[in-house]
């Protein structure tokens, strides 16, 4: 299935998929980003942080896109080549579910600029409108409070507490499980 690629733009901020050119800007924001993300990950291969393992990335993020599986984003400053963060909708399951998981971070030195609350609706809206999701779920280990604030003023709903949930940095993690739902899906 071939499906135009997502550019989504807000008032300060470009959400896109990668490509080769910005193979540059991707290992440099994981690199700048490792410490203050790796709590919130899953372990890297040692490969991660390589040309080699991004040059294949960024294929694989265009091949899931068209067949419609992800739709893997990465956040940059309008007119700018730094990228500052990610949102990804993964896990697309489609027949009688029509859902996603949305996954986001943010670069350490771009905390409480309110970009996420700035991209995330219009990324949501996209996933509902043009990616045809009925329904987006996101959960936060329960130390996020301030993940946890975001998705509430987004609109998400908390459905459950799921004990041990994922294994990140190597520690299995509780999370809290919260969605929102597309009331307008056709």
């Amino acid at each position: 299935m071939f499906r135009a690629l997502p550019f989504i733009e807000s008032e300060r901020l470009t959400l896109r998929l990668l490509s080769q050119e910005d193979l540059e800007a991707v290992l440099s924001y994981w690199r700048d980003n490792q410490e203050h993300l790796a709590p919130y990950g899953p372990a890297w291969p040692d490969s991660y942080l390589t040309e080699e393992f991004w040059i294949e990335q960024i294929k694989k993020h265009l091949v899931e896109y068209s067949d419609d599986v992800s739709a893997r984003m990465f956040l940059f400053e309008r007119g700018g080549t730094e990228i500052v963060g990610n949102v990804s909708f993964a896990g697309i399951l489609r027949s009688a579910a029509q859902f996603c998981y949305l996954g986001y971070n943010l670069a350490q030195n771009k905390q409480r600029l309110g970009y996420m609350t700035e991209i995330l609706p219009l990324a949501i809206n996209f996933a509902f409108d043009k990616m045809r999701i009925h329904r987006v779920m996101a959960n936060y280990m329960p130390s996020n409070e301030r993940s946890g604030r975001l998705l509430k003023r987004l609109g998400f709903t908390v459905e459950g507490y799921a004990r041990d949930y994922l294994c990140l940095n190597g520690k299995w993690e509780d999370h809290i499980l919260t969605s929102f739902s597309n009331a307008n899906w056709k």
